[in-house]
């Protein structure tokens, strides 16, 4: 009975739930639209279903932070090897700096070189995204004890294995933590991908602006902040399970797995 009632109780659950109820059942809420908003004639945005705005809209922040993931992770991973450090600073600069300008300006300047449509957006997106991975490697690889790096190097191995099996491991809990950041950024900036004529849940934001129709902006706002609620709650509760790991998992797990995969694989 407890654990019905905790289950209940997750916000994750209920969250995600109205969430659905919201995506997939918006059209029965047209009289409490027509309610709220009499002075409108068409209260409810139909130039496009909710669920296929939701798909395209995480579409959008899929790629876009896929990129920002794969270029975050490569430039925090090389500047903290012996032959990156000196780029660093260069680095963290060109990382804040593309966070600095806003993505609508980035828009502005992509468009006329690659026209309308998504590219636009997931360029905006994915500079956008880029500095909290880029700071959570860093840091999470700087976490490793350096008494973890000396054994495993003791062991025989190679840098790239130190990478892959001991520190990415170990720096994972805060890895995640840059990633969660940085797709919620994009989840919540992915609306302006509209102006440039992308689909998303920015659409109805969009032209609720334009014709003056406050009920197209609260739909595609709540659908927007929604879906970031539920997206943070899922990598919280991701997060929570890796740090429960963690704890249980001595630092030099990820050495003992790597030292029995070298002794299977030598004849």
């Amino acid at each position: 009975m407890s654990r019905t009632r905790a289950g209940w109780a997750d916000p994750l659950l209920w969250s995600g739930g109205v969430l659905l109820l919201l995506i997939f059942g918006m059209p029965l809420l047209t009289p409490l639209f027509r309610e709220l908003f009499p002075e409108l004639d068409r209260p409810l945005y139909l130039q496009e279903t909710f669920p296929a705005l939701v798909a395209a809209h995480l579409g959008i922040v899929a790629a876009s932070s896929a990129v920002a993931i794969v270029l975050g992770l490569g430039a925090g991973v090389l500047v903290t090897r012996a032959a990156g450090k000196d780029f660093r600073g260069l680095v963290e600069t060109v990382v804040a700096m593309g966070q600095t300008f806003p993505p609508v300006a980035v828009l502005a300047v992509a468009v006329p070189l690659i026209g309308f449509g998504v590219w636009p957006a997931l360029i905006a997106l994915a500079l956008y995204g880029l500095l909290p991975i880029v700071q959570s490697t860093i840091a999470g690889i700087e976490s490793v004890p350096e008494s973890v790096r000396e054994a495993a190097r003791g062991l025989g191995m190679n840098p790239l294995r130190v990478l892959w099996q001991v520190e990415l491991p170990l720096a994972l809990p805060v890895l995640i933590a840059g990633i969660r950041t940085s797709v919620i950024i994009n989840i919540g900036t992915a609306a302006i991908a509209s102006t440039v004529g992308a689909k998303t849940l920015g659409s109805p934001i969009i032209v609720g602006l334009s014709g003056f129709n406050t009920a197209y902006i609260l739909q595609g706002a709540l659908l927007v902040a929604l879906l970031a609620i539920v997206t943070d709650l899922a990598f919280d509760r991701l997060q929570t399970r890796l740090q429960r790991g963690r704890a249980t998992v001595p630092a030099a797990a990820p050495i003992a797995r790597a030292t029995t995969q070298t002794a299977r694989s030598t004849p």
